[in-house]
């Protein structure tokens, strides 16, 4: 028996690619593949520029003590993005998208601008990875590459443009690129193995902890749980059970791979950074220094080429997955679409002030400081998506039989509580050390800090307590199944305001509104704005024969509506600005629909010939019904 979903949502997560790939295949390996993507997008970000730096500065600094800590990281992913990608199966919902359904305005904001933050921090690491990635291929200063990396903004609009498919190949082939060129530096670097088993061994000091969280962050990335409960919607999944349940099982399998490989990727770098390094008593303090010391200590110049280029795939891979995270996070809490090229520039913009200010102000060698700490802010925002998200796939008024087992909850809430516990000390110690160190500061400092710390912890609070204490509210933008209201109330119109600006184009306003007029039994009011010199001047007063023309044109159209039974009344205006004069008779009309007809052109030519319609709709209180002409 189909299962039926709880919430019909009004706006599906990534439209433009939603139920876009078909998993109807006739053999187990085609289905499996027709599942296998999405998850392999989300691996992207588990093996950014900014793992690099983290994975480099655990394995230079500490050796193979923290690879315990990536293998805990990727146990967490896969448990966590399996429960991503069940959310959007069963619900149909990104976890953005359950937020705002759950949660009060203002919560759901406030979790809306700590996920804004993460990103732009994880976009932080991106431009800084490419550009050290372009710096260390071709020799470009870092300020330059900084600066086309926000030409990729135009890469990813061509992506978009040929299938949720095509990009997914196309980053797959950049993490292959990144895998081969790692099993290449592995195996020159011929690691020992009994001091890898060593390194699996959990141990944590107060020197490590900083990298440790780092690595967490980079690792457990908050924006992916968003971007997993997205993507797993352009497959075209069925709404029965059994669907949903094998649509869940696949993606648990593509998780388990993806993931795995990412692991792979992130343990070479470590491992690769502990046997070069570590083992040499070699400090790294930026990946540039890992890149020029890797061909001496390894023997050959191969090392460092595949290094830099595995670096640049990393950092354009990561930007095509940050992007669509972005513009999942933008929907799914303010149900607000912005243009992707605009969202993009957005980002990267608020990505490439700190890049520019840290390299300009503290020279090149601070980037690498900067991209573990931007992981080290991915870190402390992750408890604000995983809390909602193990709460949401716990609830079974939203996921039915597909609800968490006690098992899961147990495991889940258990990394919950690990993560939240590791940040908790990581913050306790940071700001200890700042208000040690900061001198006559200190009051200042105090005065920032606690108000935001209250706040944050405030935020953590409400949104683990809450199913405790309130019921989640119904969406603000969605309608129950099974629940459509009985007494609909249809609106009745009486005065229907219509302006015309006497073109062919009037001729299918003027019907629409003669339709509603018969069957509503209402007033048809004409509006016509003349905007000419003569009529700016002289106002009522000018009269020219075009003008003159013009009134006999409406007349016209009033009497062919009044013989028709209609009742039809004219106003002329004279004035400079339709649009606000069109606000303004609405304003006294008092009508109950606005119609008008579009005007047929867009992009340059609005800027050319204006853009009415589009200025109008934003002042006007009434609905404005915008009719085009059929050809």
């Amino acid at each position: 028996m189909a299962e039926k979903s709880t919430v019909i949502p009004s706006s599906p997560s990534l439209p433009e690619v939603n139920a876009s790939v078909s998993i109807s295949q006739p053999s187990l390996w085609r289905r499996l593949f027709a599942f296998a993507g999405p998850a392999y997008l989300v691996s992207v970000g588990y093996m950014d520029p900014g793992n690099w730096a983290t994975d480099l500065e655990g394995g230079a600094s500490f050796g193979y003590q923290l690879l315990w800590v990536l293998v805990l990281s990727n146990i967490m992913a896969i448990l966590l993005q399996t429960l991503s990608a069940r959310l959007g199966i069963v619900t149909k919902r990104d976890l953005a998208q359950a937020c705002r359904d759950t949660y009060p305005a203002s919560i759901a904001a406030a979790l809306w601008v700590l996920c804004e933050i993460a990103i732009a921090a994880c976009d932080l690491a991106e431009v800084l990875g490419a550009a050290i990635g372009l710096n260390l291929l071709f020799g470009l200063p870092l300020l330059v590459g900084v600066a086309l990396t926000s030409l990729d903004t135009l890469l990813f609009l061509w992506f978009t443009r040929l299938g949720i498919r095509v990009m997914e190949g196309f980053v797959l082939s950049l993490v292959a690129v990144i895998a081969i060129c790692f099993l290449i530096e592995i195996w020159l670097a011929k690691p020992e193995v009994a001091l890898l088993a060593g390194g699996l061994v959990p141990r944590l000091t107060d020197k490590s902890l900083y990298v440790a969280i780092g690595i967490l962050g980079a690792t457990v990335m908050p924006h992916n749980l968003y971007l997993h409960s997205a993507l797993v919607q352009t497959r075209r999944i069925g709404s029965s059970t059994q669907e949903k349940r094998t649509a869940c099982r696949f993606n648990f399998v593509d998780s388990v791979i993806a993931l795995n490989g990412a692991l792979l990727v992130n343990g070479s770098i470590l491992v690769l950074a502990a046997t070069v390094f570590f083992q040499k008593g070699i400090e790294v303090k930026e990946i540039q220094q890992a890149h020029q010391l890797l061909a001496p200590l390894l023997g050959t110049s191969a090392a460092s080429v595949t290094f830099a280029l595995a670096l640049l795939c990393s950092g354009q891979s990561s930007t095509l997955t940050g992007t669509l995270a972005g513009q999942i996070v933008m929907e799914g809490f303010l149900n607000l679409r912005m243009r992707a090229w605009l969202r993009r520039l957005v980002t990267r913009a608020v990505a490439i002030i700190p890049a520019f200010l840290t390299i300009l102000l503290l020279g090149e060698q601070a980037t690498y400081k900067l991209l573990i700490l931007s992981q080290v802010i991915l870190s402390l925002q992750l408890p604000f998506a995983v809390i909602p998200l193990i709460q949401f796939t716990s609830d079974k008024q939203r996921m039915g039989s597909f609800s968490n087992k006690l098992w899961v909850r147990i495991f889940a809430w258990s990394v919950a509580a690990i993560i939240v516990a590791l940040n908790l000390r990581l913050a306790y110690t940071t700001i200890s050390e700042w208000l040690a160190n900061a001198g006559a500061w200190t009051p200042y400092l105090v005065a920032i800090l606690l108000p935001l710390a209250a706040g944050l912890l405030g935020l953590l609070g409400y949104v683990t307590l809450q199913p405790l204490f309130r019921k989640a509210p119904p969406s603000r933008d969605s309608l129950i199944a099974g629940h459509f209201p009985e007494a609909l109330e249809v609106p009745t119109y009486k005065t229907i305001l219509v302006p015309l600006d006497h073109s062919d184009r009037d001729q299918t306003a003027i019907a629409h509104a003669a339709s509603l007029a018969r069957q509503h039994s209402a007033r048809v009011v004409f509006l016509h704005v003349e905007e000419g010199v003569t009529s700016q001047v002289y106002g009522p007063l000018a009269s020219t024969a075009e003008i003159e023309l013009g009134q006999q044109y409406l007349e016209e159209v009033a009497s062919a509506l009044r013989a028709r039974g209609i009742t039809a009344d004219l106003i002329v205006r004279h004035a400079a600005n339709p649009r606000q004069e069109i606000v303004r008779v609405a304003g006294e009309v008092k009508p109950d629909i606005v119609i008008m007809a579009a005007h047929g052109h867009k992009g340059v030519a609005d800027l050319i010939y204006g853009a009415t319609i589009n200025d109008v709709r934003h002042d006007l209180d009434v609905p404005l019904l915008i009719v085009k002409r059929t050809r």
